[in-house]
């Protein structure tokens, strides 16, 4: 088997991994996916005829995803860049709230700068409930982190919680 261009036997593929001695899988590689590509990529798809909601999953909770991928991978410096690059209106005054109120909750959440960009008031929504059934809109009232709260976006504890 190869690793990194040597011809390793398994054995000595356990035995690197036991000492540590192997490379983190993913190390050394910067921010894969921003916040401006997925506003980008959520533009099109409005502009396709996808709704709202869908881009809230695929935008937002994906770049949530993101994130925490680099969080994990290079640490919060790094996890920072992928707000770095201002996302570009998506045609959706709800998810260009959303893209700023995220790189503001997790900016204060993990200790990094909130960029400018996500400190424009224009970034805002008007009660805005973003896959929360009615059934939990009290909840999301009461619940949702201030950096969403304060841009009118109303999420439950859960709405950030990933698999």
């Amino acid at each position: 088997m190869t690793y990194q261009g040597e011809v390793l036997s398994i054995g000595a593929l356990l035995e690197r991994a036991q000492t540590g001695s192997a490379t983190t899988p993913g190390a050394g590689v910067g921010v894969r996916h921003t916040a401006a590509g997925n506003a980008a990529s959520c533009a099109s798809l409005l502009a396709a005829g996808g709704s709202v909601e869908s881009c809230w999953r695929f935008g937002i909770l994906q770049t949530l995803d993101d994130y925490t991928s680099t969080l994990r991978r290079g640490g919060t410096a790094l996890a920072a860049e992928v707000f770095a690059s201002e996302p570009a209106p998506t045609g959706a005054i709800q998810l260009d709230a959303a893209f700023a109120a995220l790189a503001d909750h997790l900016a204060e959440r993990d200790g990094w700068q909130t960029p400018a960009w996500a400190l424009d008031p224009a970034r805002q929504a008007e009660g805005w409930f973003p896959s929360v059934p009615a059934i939990f809109r009290a909840e999301a009232e009461q619940d949702s982190p201030r950096a969403f709260r304060q841009r009118g976006i109303f999420i439950t504890g859960r709405s950030l919680s990933r698999a």
